[in-house]
């Protein structure tokens, strides 16, 4: 007897699976949160240097202190990294009034030799009281090092990946995902007390592991609970409640504008996750597929207690069911490379992944150049996500996983590319450009997490989830990186955002179908379906339980 007839056996979508899918989708509203943290944590505030020592002994307004200390730039604003050598006295009157110099003219009768900031900086804190940027003077010389934070961030995310991947298919997704929930507390809540930038990085680092292990086993436990039938609107809901958590990142933010009590406010909730997730049954895939079938018949029986269905959870029996044999040695990382349709399959889900994160993370992790108040742009681009899962449900359901996948890559590719050809002035128009493109990147993930759980069989799913979500953080890693260029060619990074999702929906072309299909078991049941051997159910979302069920209580005593 299949697994899947069991499942419906106890109750495939009882009170269990409402309560289980409930529990495990909760703390993704807070996984938005950290991975979008560092559009608030590290927002750069307007800044310049300061005054010169000398010029505090002076009675002299803030507006006059700032005249004679920073030369303007061509657009009016002060220079953000340099200063006079010396106080420009001439640019004041008489009276105390400032002259009317010209942006951008610094040529005058003295010295006009320009210094960089000796004596720190001054910031402009309307938005924001304290970011990182502010305490650690991440500027000028060595403002890339925002951006490295995010990188190190990712670093974390993507180890994560390895190791959460490869151990929860060895000792099971709950215990991993119990680890993972006390994992990002205690990371969190010492990044929010961090005392240097290094630091700050560790902890970050350490919340990055966590988030893989929580994205990984959350997933696993949902889909390996849940039938066939409803797959689809179930990995949807989760993934509206990342887009739920975008927008509940923003309130947040809006209402705690100090870096660390932001941290704080989503680092503490995991402390409460991590007690009620003792709750969550281990998979029962997982148990029969680790020759831990008694194990499985309990969490089964328990399952339907839970469901009123305790006179069929008893009458479950592992000598009655044959089909429940567990598999024989251990799997890794590269069996996903030793078979032919592995290979081809994690070949492509890997450039999929890959090119996913690296644009998305690149139009989501820099809302501050929009020109837009970024709380504003926050709940803009979180909201977009809204029309774009539904369409992509929709397309996923009724057209299939492969196309929807390739279609939402290479919109998402040719709004960005058409971003290059707007003018720079045309601020509203790139906006709006940038949020489709946006929107289909988060259509994309929410396609990929659901495909790639349908596509990799179970006795090796975490370790295929755990691979492509470290290419996905590669991407993510990345991101940052490719900003840099932009400071000497602004157009290089739009490029390379644009090309990427283009190709990898080409290579998505070459994944098989699962619309309808069965979650694999083996390796070989991948391979069987490759080679267009394996069983495919009709295409089709709703199947009648009645007979089934009826006919598998016939065979027990």
């Amino acid at each position: 007897m299949a697994f899947g007839d069991l499942l419906e056996i106890v109750g495939s979508t009882g009170r269990f699976q409402i309560l289980h899918v409930t529990l495990l989708c909760i703390p993704v509203l807070l996984m938005a949160s950290h991975n979008l943290l560092q559009n608030f944590v590290a927002s750069v505030p307007r800044h310049y240097c300061n005054a010169h020592a000398n010029l505090s002994q002076l009675q002299l307004s803030p507006e006059e202190t700032l005249l004679i200390t920073v030369p303007l730039d061509q657009t009016g604003k002060p220079l953000r990294c340099q200063r006079y050598v010396t106080p420009q006295w001439h640019l004041l009157t008489k009276n105390g009034t400032s002259s009317s110099a010209e942006p951008g003219d610094t040529k005058n009768d003295v010295d006009v030799d320009l210094q960089g900031c000796t004596e720190g900086w001054s910031y402009n804190m309307t938005e924001r009281s304290s970011t990182i940027i502010s305490d650690w003077d991440l500027v000028c010389d060595v403002r890339s090092l925002k951006q490295m934070g995010q990188t190190v961030y990712m670093g974390g995310v993507l180890v994560g990946a390895l190791v959460f991947g490869g151990l929860s298919d060895r000792y099971g997704r709950r215990i991993l995902l119990l680890i993972s929930h006390m994992l990002m507390a205690v990371s969190g809540t010492c990044a929010a007390f961090s005392t240097s930038f290094p630091l700050f990085c560790l902890f970050r680092f350490g919340c990055g592991m966590a988030l893989s292990g929580l994205g990984l086993n959350t997933f696993s436990l949902i889909v390996e609970w849940i039938p066939t039938r409803v797959r689809t609107v179930v990995g949807t809901i989760t993934g509206y409640c990342y887009t739920v958590g975008q927008l509940l990142l923003a309130v947040i933010a809006y209402f705690i504008r100090d870096w660390r009590w932001l941290t704080l406010a989503v680092s503490l909730p995991f402390y409460g996750f991590f007690l009620f997730s003792w709750w969550f049954h281990e998979s029962s895939r997982w148990l029969v597929l680790s020759n831990k079938s008694e194990q499985a018949i309990k969490n089964l029986q328990s399952v339907a207690n839970f469901n009123g269905r305790r006179e069929e959870g008893e009458k479950i029996d592992i000598k009655r069911t044959p089909n429940m044999s567990g598999s024989q040695g251990s799997y890794s990382v590269l069996d996903l490379f030793r078979t032919p349709t592995m290979r081809t399959m994690t070949v492509c889900l890997s450039a999929v992944w890959l090119s996913t994160s690296f644009a998305y993370y690149g139009l989501a992790m820099d809302l501050q150049k929009f020109g837009v108040d970024i709380y504003l742009i926050q709940v803009i681009f979180g909201a977009v996500d809204i029309p774009a899962k539904v369409v992509i449900t929709v397309s996923m359901s009724f057209i299939g996983r492969r196309p929807s996948q390739c279609g939402a890559l290479m919109i998402a590719g040719v709004t960005i590319l058409i971003n290059l050809l707007i003018p720079v002035d045309k601020q509203t128009v790139r906006t709006c450009m940038a949020v489709l493109g946006k929107g289909c990147l988060a259509a994309s993930f929410n396609c990929c997490y659901l495909y790639s759980g349908e596509l990799y069989p179970t006795i090796i799913r975490q370790n295929g989830m755990g691979w492509v979500s470290m290419m996905a953080r590669v991407g993510a890693m990345v991101a940052p990186m490719v900003l840099l260029a932009g400071e000497y060619i602004p157009w290089i990074p739009g490029l390379i955002y644009g090309g990427a999702p283009i190709l990898s929906g080409v290579a998505a072309i070459f994944l098989p179908e699962t619309l309808g299909s069965p979650l694999p078991d083996t390796i070989q049941d991948v391979e069987d379906r490759g080679s267009g051997r394996g069983s495919k159910m009709p295409p089709k979302e709703a199947i009648i339980l009645q007979d089934t069920q009826a006919n598998h209580l016939k065979q027990a005593p």
